[in-house]
């Protein structure tokens, strides 16, 4: 049986804390990605209930739509391309506040207003997938959202 997620009631500090603590818990037990990923963004979506909320994996030349939480998605996205591609082909976070400003923006969802993209990197450096979260509300993530969800995606063994 799976654990409960408790999310608390305090500061968006407060809610990555323990986030983080139970990703690391979940993750320490698991060494299948692709569970990790899926749990990961299901954890995170039900913890602050955003629009959209999942991964990337690269394949080739292309991101590959992976364990996902929300609506209908973007199956593939080129090297460099939108912010996901972007973020793979900089190998850092991209925080967009309002996509409409963002060059080549794709919208799998016109809905999507704000929008972040962590990196995952394996061992070697290399990117191997994207953790992308879109908002349906302008500027909603920070440097406190970079620095957790870089933390928490550090946590993936791949």
């Amino acid at each position: 049986m799976a654990e409960e997620l408790i999310i608390p009631d305090g500061s968006k500090e407060d809610k990555y804390s323990l986030l983080y603590k139970q990703i690391e818990s979940l993750t320490a037990a698991e060494s299948d990605s692709i569970a990790n990923m899926a749990n990961i963004a299901a954890m995170i979506q039900e913890t602050f209930h955003f629009w959209w909320t999942g991964f990337y994996r690269v394949v080739g030349e292309q991101l590959i739509l992976g364990p996902f939480q929300g609506p209908l998605a973007c199956s593939r996205i080129a090297y460099g391309r939108g912010v996901c591609g972007t973020a793979w082909k900089e190998h850092c976070t991209q925080v967009v506040p309002d996509v409409d400003k963002f060059p080549g923006h794709i919208a799998c969802s016109s809905l999507s207003r704000s929008e972040i993209v962590v990196p995952v990197f394996d061992d070697g450096g290399t990117v191997i997938a994207v953790l992308d979260i879109d908002s349906e509300h302008l500027a909603t993530f920070d440097e406190r959202d970079k620095e957790w969800l870089e933390k928490i995606v550090s946590l993936l063994k791949l």
